[in-house]
């Protein structure tokens, strides 16, 4: 089961509302579903809270240490009680995933995210769980920074709060430690495409009427 949940961001009003913390946003979000309070702990570099469900205790944490040094935080904790790298589920902004989506994986590459590399560096392994928040990519390599730190346009924050929202379904899978269900619900979250519509017949001519053009068509931009 996920015993440690942990959510990515910096602290501080100036980065409050930007893309990358939106890992602080699904952790807020936890806390009001477990009915708990994040509280500043010094000895664990963040906020801190502790909730008991189902008779075990969870702990959720928002390191506020800047994202580059998220490892020290995470590994405070996980390091004072015992928990392994496997019972970890860290929440952050993914540049490769839609606004709107969500992915969920096991161990794996930082891919360049400092707080995961920071996270990697500190627990010695990669072997824990992400919540990958879409947050969608600038489209130039060079605009990434200036993109994970300003404030998404309002269309892609109403995205990424019903993402948030969806991905608490999963959080009963994560405390009985079924991690099959749980990546089941993240990745089927997005309501499906509707198909357009099936060709009817047509009387006059006896021959079939093309369908219309699906209007939820998306063509790729090259």
């Amino acid at each position: 089961m996920i015993r440690l949940f942990v959510g990515l961001g910096n602290p501080g009003p100036d980065y409050e509302g930007t893309r990358h913390n939106a890992g602080f946003w699904w952790i807020d979000a936890l806390a009001r579903e477990l009915n708990t309070t994040l509280v500043m702990d010094k000895s664990y570099h963040g906020m801190l809270a502790r909730a008991t469900v189902q008779g075990q205790t969870v702990w959720l944490l928002k390191p506020q240490t800047f994202m580059n040094l998220s490892g020290k935080s995470v590994a405070a904790l996980a390091n004072f009680f015992k928990i392994p790298a496997q019972d970890i589920l860290v929440a952050h902004d993914e540049l490769d995933v839609t606004p709107g989506e969500a992915k969920l994986k096991l161990g794996g590459s930082h891919a360049g995210h400092n707080g995961l590399r920071d996270i990697h560096a500190q627990l010695g392994t990669d072997q824990y769980w992400r919540l990958r928040l879409g947050i969608g990519h600038p489209g130039n390599k060079a605009e990434v920074v200036h993109w994970v730190l300003k404030k998404p346009s309002p269309d892609h924050r109403i995205a990424i709060e019903q993402t948030i929202d969806r991905a608490l379904k999963a959080v009963p899978a994560f405390l009985s430690g079924n991690m099959e269900q749980a990546t089941r619900l993240i990745h089927t979250s997005k309501p499906p495409r509707p198909k357009p519509p099936r060709p009817q017949a047509n009387t006059t001519l006896g021959q079939a009427t093309p369908p219309a053009t699906d209007p939820f068509e998306v063509k790729k931009c090259v």
